[in-house]
């Protein structure tokens, strides 16, 4: 029994080493990021998109359709 009390005890004591680790590394993620200005949601991928109007992508469409026509006229088919 006296093995097994031991056992229990050092097991008990790495498990508060772990955590304690693992609070000092949460202390480190937190300044690093505060520092580099990246936020925990987006910092790994996409945030909140926006929606655009149906008359923005027809404004961006026709501007871009004559983007197309100007370079087509400058660079004719040999």
């Amino acid at each position: 029994m006296l093995n097994l009390t031991k056992a229990v005890q050092q097991l008990k004591q790495e498990r508060d080493q772990a955590r304690n680790k693992l609070e000092r590394l949460d202390e480190a993620l937190k300044v690093l990021t505060g520092l580099t200005g990246v936020k925990r949601g987006l910092a790994r991928g996409r945030g909140k998109r926006r929606t655009m109007s149906a008359a923005a992508r027809k404004r961006i469409a026709a501007a871009q359709r004559a983007r197309w026509a100007k370079w087509k006229a400058a660079h004719p088919k040999k």
